[in-house]
């Protein structure tokens, strides 16, 4: 959440701040906020689809730094939606600010658009690196709350809302956390991060000694990201509290300080709801004071113990039983092995995809996994009918069930209905219940996998099994992408894929490897494409929206391979896909130089990347890369146009690839 000016409010009042040196402690992080925070704040690409081994190097280092003030963290991240439609207006409004975003860094102004990858990332670094971590059911600040009081420990984030939320405490905002500036105690020696923690009895004693119970009541009367009470300006305009007009954000500050000083002089919430009632109409008096106290319940800590979570991998949640999900789907949720994405599919029915800084005038790049991700939901709607909530089985018998997506279309917020894939003749039903899901076979949840993205498995076999999922997204992508990919962006994805193999390889060192002094060579080079710097660098909007589709494509197959309960290893995000060099790269062989032959001298690598190129070649039909002469394509356009209106099947039929992909047929639209 957040409430609207807070922030800045609160952060020019240094009296409402104690200095703190954070050592041998507990701290909850709030992770959503931690990698955004993180990303943003160590100017990292957003523009070329993210540069996912630099981010990683900034949480390790964090993370680091908390080891050495022998600091323990917690990390508590965000879940699905909140199952009731209150949030929905403003989560649709996000989005929409997204794609103002996306488009204004499409043109190479400014904005900030957190790249598709870097929540997955984020995940496996937290587990490499072994740091507790859960993920609530839906938002999670009250969650963190709850767990802070239980250890006594102060929270970590930038959310504003935890100036009102009652911490024992307190909370440490991220931008005074000097986690890169450690410090010494002049005694002991030991390491210490310098960081001011918000004081909420400070807070309190600056406005008359205000009863800290009244601040929910002025956190919903000021609307935070979730709550914008028409009938609060009604109100506003009736109590006429005295407010700056000069500047934007100094009305803003004014009208919470006069909120505030307001509020101030009561004794009690009781006492402060009756005098806001006084300026309502007598019929309209019940409905605020329900609207009010049921907005006020967001700011009390939930009733969910995560201690237990860290003390034993699992907690009770009342919402979760409510639904009757299948054990293993809750377990799974909590511990963050299935995305908020596939929560708020199986409940909601309903999900927002996320914008990339791509071509606004193409279709958006998630497009090209619609066929996929009508086959996750298949795999979620194939559940006992009374398992779930009522509202998700109230599909007439008639029509084929339907799922609503939020995607972009050009630079807008579009709502589209999605049916499920049509799957039960090849896959019986039983096979694939929900419920059993992850107690089928291995081989048969792989050949599931194999099926959806219409690869075998012998294709894959030359690679390493961590890259065998990244290499069937790339086989899909290869056919399926348009604009249509061509042999310059599968080996420029490639060759950063090799990148990323060389890095670890270099990161861990081993002594017997031979060629370490050449790998280092071949490693460094690529980094100087990486950095180089030109003055005609522009983004190329049809070469970023064919990789953005490449991550749309990956994505898709980790969130299907989480649903299958991971028949293959989750493959290394953390050096896979770095966006800066992979255009860098693309830019290379565009023009005369070889970047690919520097591989040469690598005999391991350069054995890999052959593999890599061979793979998407044997996945295609022969000639695929070869550009059609114009004559050809007249021809070929003469054919089509006289094809009959009512033959349309038999034009799906001959559509390239759709033999190898038997559901690629779900996504064209008639």
């Amino acid at each position: 959440m957040g409430i609207h000016g807070l922030t800045s409010f609160v952060g020019e009042h240094s009296e409402f701040f104690v200095d703190l040196q954070l050592r041998n402690t507990d701290v909850i992080i709030d992770g959503n906020n931690l990698y955004h925070h993180l990303y943003f704040d160590s100017n990292l690409d957003i523009q070329y689809g993210g540069d996912y081994d630099s981010f990683t190097d900034i949480i390790r280092q964090f993370f680091q730094s908390l080891a050495l003030c022998h600091i323990q963290p917690y990390v508590v991240l965000d879940g699905g939606n909140d199952a009731s439609n209150k949030k929905l207006a403003t989560l649709k409004q996000r989005a929409e600010e997204k794609i103002q975003a996306a488009h204004s860094l499409s043109r190479g102004g400014g904005g900030s658009v957190l790249p598709l990858l870097v929540r997955e990332v984020f995940k496996q670094i937290l587990t490499e690196l072994q740091v507790p971590f859960v993920q609530s059911f839906s938002e999670a600040d009250r969650d963190i709350v709850s767990l802070a009081n239980h250890l006594s420990c102060p929270v970590l984030t930038l959310d504003s809302d935890f100036c009102i939320f009652d911490l024992q405490s307190g909370y440490c905002p991220l931008n005074y956390f000097q986690w890169r500036n450690l410090c010494k105690c002049k005694d002991s020696q030991e390491c210490y991060i310098p960081t001011q923690c918000f004081s909420l009895q400070r807070f309190c004693r600056h406005f008359s000694n205000m009863n800290k119970t009244l601040l929910p009541l002025f956190a919903v009367m000021s609307g935070n990201d979730y709550i914008n009470l028409p009938a609060m300006e009604v109100f506003f305009s009736k109590l006429n509290l005295p407010i700056e007009k000069s500047r934007r954000k100094s009305r803003k500050h004014g009208h919470i300080q006069g909120l505030l000083n307001w509020l101030s002089h009561f004794a009690d919430l009781s006492e402060a709801m009756e005098n806001v009632l006084k300026y309502f109409k007598k019929h309209e008096k019940d409905d605020i004071r329900q609207l009010l106290s049921s907005f006020m319940k967001e700011y009390e800590p939930s009733n969910i113990n995560l201690k237990d979570f860290f003390q034993s991998g699992m907690y009770e949640s009342e919402e979760m039983k409510k639904l009757k999900l299948p054990q293993w789907v809750a377990t799974h949720l909590i511990k963050g092995h299935l995305a908020p994405f596939i929560s708020d599919a199986l409940i909601l029915k309903r999900t927002i995809l996320p914008v990339q800084v791509e071509n606004m005038q193409r279709n958006s790049a998630h497009s090209i996994t619609l066929p996929i991700r009508q086959v996750i939901y298949w795999l979620l709607l194939n559940i006992s009918p009374s398992s779930l909530s009522p509202s998700l089985n109230k599909q007439p018998t008639s029509f084929p069930p339907v799922f609503y997506e939020f995607d972009r279309f050009q630079k807008s917020l579009k709502k589209s209905s999605v049916c499920v894939a049509e799957l039960a003749q090849k896959f019986p039903d039983n096979q694939y219940a929900l419920a059993t899901l992850n107690e089928a076979p291995i081989a048969e949840r792989l050949l599931f996998f194999f099926e959806t993205f219409g690869v075998s498995a012998c294709v894959l076999e030359p690679v390493p099994c961590l890259l065998q999922l990244p290499m069937a997204a790339t086989c899909y992508w290869t056919k399926f992408s348009e604009p249509k990919v061509t042999l310059q962006h599968i080996k420029a994805l490639l060759l950063g894929v090799t990148f990323g193999e060389l890095d670890k390889m270099l990161h861990i060192p081993d002594p017997e490897t031979p060629h370490a002094e050449v790998n280092k060579i071949v490693h460094d080079q690529y980094l100087k494409w990486k950095e180089k710097k030109s003055p005609k660098d522009y983004l190329e909007l049809d070469v970023a929206h064919i990789f953005c589709q490449w991550q749309c494509c990956l994505q898709a197959g980790l969130y299907l391979n989480q649903l299958l309960c991971r028949p293959f290893p989750e493959p290394d995000l953390t050096r896979l896909y770095n966006g800066t060099l992979v255009h860098r790269l693309y830019q290379q062989l565009k023009s005369s130089s070889t970047p690919e032959n520097l591989l040469s001298t690598s005999p391991k690598i350069y054995k890999l990347y052959c593999s890599m190129i061979q793979i998407v070649k044997d996945s295609t039909p022969p000639g695929f890369f070869q550009k059609k002469s114009k004559s050809q394509r007249k021809k070929n356009k003469k054919i089509i146009n006289k094809l009959p209106d009512t033959q349309e099947s038999t034009m799906v039929d001959t559509l390239p690839f759709c033999s190898t992909n038997r559901f690629a047929t779900l996504a064209i639209e008639n």
